[in-house]
């Protein structure tokens, strides 16, 4: 099993900055890839940033150039460093890790980001 536990989320005026971070601990593979997923209320769920465990990145569009994922595998964490953030942003902030050849796919409880106007 996996647990991750993501923290960081706050309330920010708009431009603001905010980082960020998911611990993963349990049984980890190198192999396994990361990313950040939101959910605003009344949305979906969506993709923001994803990383794999070569270190390849992945952003939605209506986050490149602000946002960036990192992680250290050493510590089996990933970020999300935020910035010039909008109220569109405001959401639920939720970390993922993935490898679809094996099958797993694990979900943290989720951190909320507000962004004020």
């Amino acid at each position: 099993q996996v647990q991750l536990v993501e923290s960081g989320g706050d309330l920010v005026q708009a431009g603001g900055s905010l980082r960020l971070s998911c611990a993963a601990s349990g049984r980890i593979f190198s192999s396994d890839a990361m990313g950040w997923y939101r959910q605003a209320p009344g949305k979906q769920r969506e993709m923001v940033a994803s990383i794999t465990s070569g270190g390849i990145t992945n952003y939605a569009d209506s986050v490149k150039v602000r946002f960036t994922i990192s992680r250290n595998s050493a510590k089996n964490t990933v970020y999300l460093q935020m910035n010039s953030l909008r109220p569109e942003d405001t959401a639920v902030y939720y970390c993922n890790l993935r490898n679809p050849a094996l099958e797993r796919d694990y979900w943290g409880q989720g951190t909320q980001v507000t962004v004020s106007s």
